[in-house]
């Protein structure tokens, strides 16, 4: 199987890469730095790298590099500085799944492909109806308003959620949702719930990137795990023991 990875030279997109190759999944990573990837995992024999920025592709490319993949999975994200949160491009979440979403559907494939967002849990899935009390409703407000990156993955999600929806025929979706993200060397426990069981904002929890990698990577190589979760927005933790 051939999966197409942005967002590859990132914390968890990388991480993601690694699960795929494990798994014996031949990779196609759209990536700005090569180098910005581990030397072991840059010249793997099953990794194709593409030298470019998802968004300064053409149409014609972008579903070039899409054509016969299984999967194509978004780890893009805003880097956490002035320049990432207030820069250029502030729609760079969305406009990828819009412009990778019409490159697959540009192919006119017989079977369908799958896409894999990650995002964020302060985002809500406005098709559970996701409850959210004053406080959190007035953070969220200031959070859309100075912070563009929270706007952007607010509206990546609810492309696929509203645009693309649950009968599209060619696009089969998840958006992945994990808290607070840590860094942690090995996949340990973690649980998955169809909606938050905390407040991202006054009660965070805790998710490795690394677990949410193998989630991702389980997405689009487990039909189990695929058919139990595509079109929906889970929310994924590190499992605490008692």
């Amino acid at each position: 199987m051939t999966n197409l990875v942005v967002g590859a030279t990132g914390a968890t997109g990388r991480l993601l890469v690694t699960q795929l190759l494990d798994r014996g999944q031949n990779i196609r990573a759209i990536v700005r730095s090569p180098d910005s990837l581990p030397e072991a995992i840059r010249h793997h024999e099953r990794l194709t790298l593409i030298h470019a920025s998802v968004l300064d592709l053409s149409d014609d490319e972008l579903a070039q590099h899409v054509r016969g993949c299984t999967a194509v999975a978004s780890c893009l994200g805003h880097n956490l500085t002035w320049k990432g949160i207030y820069g250029h491009p502030r729609r760079l979440v969305t406009d990828a799944a819009i412009r990778l979403c019409n490159a697959i559907k540009a192919n006119k494939s017989s079977t369908t492909t799958k896409f894999v967002l990650m995002n964020t849990a302060g985002n809500r899935n406005r098709d559970l109806h996701e409850p959210l009390g004053f406080s959190q409703k007035c953070v969220l407000a200031l959070l859309r308003l100075l912070l563009p990156p929270h706007v952007d993955n607010e509206r990546a999600a609810d492309y696929l959620r509203t645009s693309i929806g649950h009968e599209d025929g060619r696009i089969e979706w998840v958006v992945v949702r994990p808290d607070s993200l840590t860094n942690q060397d090995q996949v340990t426990e973690y649980d998955v719930h169809a909606s938050p069981t905390r407040s991202a904002i006054f009660n965070p929890g805790k998710t490795s990137r690394i677990n949410v990698a193998h989630f991702m990577a389980d997405l689009i190589t487990d039909i189990d795990t695929w058919n139990r979760w595509k079109g929906t927005m889970p929310v994924i933790y590190n499992k605490t023991h008692s």
